[in-house]
């Protein structure tokens, strides 16, 4: 029985996503269940995500997938060894054998550069040049030590993948897919059947012409963005961020998560001098830290996440279930003695008290704050 899963942000839900999901059902089969892990309403770069997760979920249902479960903040908002790890571990424990996932060359063995990766000694790692960042020490120390310069987008965190799977004894089966169309942050090109998540959220956010996203996009993902009043991005959470980093104090700002190096001093002065997102990012910005670690972190100050929070999430984690088909209701049966204290179908005041989901309704309520829709309390998984 080949279980299939997906880990995915689908922020919005298009075309390329779609096609992904038609691979996994040519894995998967007729009669086994494609699982998709998505990322709630923050996504992986430290961004609101465009549309809410219950019309995302919906998008993926309505594609062929037949089981969605949100992921943990504490997993969705992270670079990508620490994402990759956690959904890997949820996958596994939701019985998935299987992952699917787009590169831009499916040639590559990922599970043996995986292997390769993963025995790399720890003390390699250990990076000192302040002169680069992080990942850029890291992908020149794999490109020496396997001989594979990783600089495409997808296939580093498809090799992310790889790792994560080695290092909890390769549970899954790794299925690379060739990406259609545009790549992960390419710019619209009007004649693709295929675009970017990232140019069709351009077009949404510049107001333009929506009906083109006919094209890229099901019927009726589109009317729901129609019908949405708010569009997040950082451009409307910058003054939160400002009143957040000027009102807070440094003893405050440093028990935030992934707050270190006297970042606090940095972003408290250069806030106070910005006058949009992008020239803040702009002025902290250092050859140490990339654009997107930058963003993380900036979104843990502004939804006040500690690490107190993110370590009591990391240590009882749960999966919220946005939808389900037939299919994927009767694997569910199947599963749900085993992960009864991992899946919840219904949040209450028991199941929020502390853990992941005490944390994903705390940084929800932001969210409903803009959009004006509940997330979490009154909510039932969808069924397709």
């Amino acid at each position: 029985m080949s279980v299939v899963g997906i880990i995915a942000e689908y922020n919005p839900f298009h075309s390329g996503h779609e096609f992904l999901i038609n691979q996994a059902r040519l894995i998967a089969g007729s009669k086994n269940p494609i699982v998709v892990l998505m990322s709630g309403n923050y996504v992986q770069r430290g961004e609101m995500a465009i549309m809410d997760k219950w019309a995302r979920a919906k998008a993926a249902l309505a594609s062929g997938a037949d089981l969605v479960f949100e992921m943990p903040f504490s997993t969705s908002v992270e670079p990508a060894d620490l994402f990759s790890l956690g959904n890997i571990e949820q996958l596994t424990k939701l019985g998935v054998t299987d992952l699917v996932f787009g590169v831009e060359d499916a040639n590559l063995n990922f599970t043996y550069l995986g292997s390769k990766i993963a025995e790399i000694p720890p003390k390699r790692m250990d990076f000192h040049d302040y002169s680069q960042t992080y990942s850029t020490q890291y992908n020149q120390m794999v490109a020496r030590e396997v001989g594979y310069e990783v600089n495409q987008p997808n296939a580093i965190l498809g090799l992310a993948y790889a790792v994560a799977n080695y290092n909890l004894g390769s549970p899954l089966n790794l299925h690379p897919v060739n990406r259609i169309g545009a790549g992960h942050d390419d710019l619209l090109q009007r004649d693709g059947i295929v675009q970017s998540a990232s140019a069709i959220r351009n077009i949404i956010l510049h107001k333009e012409d929506s009906k083109q996203l006919k094209q890229w996009m099901p019927k009726g993902e589109i009317h729901a963005l129609e019908k949405q009043t708010v569009y997040p991005n950082w451009n409307l959470l910058f003054p939160f961020l400002k009143y957040r980093l000027e009102s807070a104090s440094l003893h405050e700002l440093q028990q935030i998560y992934q707050m270190s190096e006297g970042l606090e001093y940095k972003m408290k002065h250069e806030i106070h001098l910005a006058h949009t997102f992008t020239e803040f990012l702009r002025h902290v910005k250092s050859k140490r830290y990339t654009y997107s670690r930058l963003r993380r972190l900036s979104l843990y100050t502004l939804l006040n996440v500690t690490q107190a929070d993110m370590l009591d999430s990391f240590n009882h984690e749960s999966l919220l279930l946005l939808g389900f088909s037939k299919m994927g209701r009767q694997y569910l049966k199947t599963i749900r003695k085993d992960a009864q204290d991992q899946i919840i179908s219904k949040v209450d005041k028991k199941n929020t008290k502390s853990g992941s989901m005490h944390l994903q309704v705390r940084v929800d309520r932001l969210f409903e704050q803009l959009m004006h829709v509940d997330q979490n309390f009154g909510q039932r998984p969808l069924e397709v």
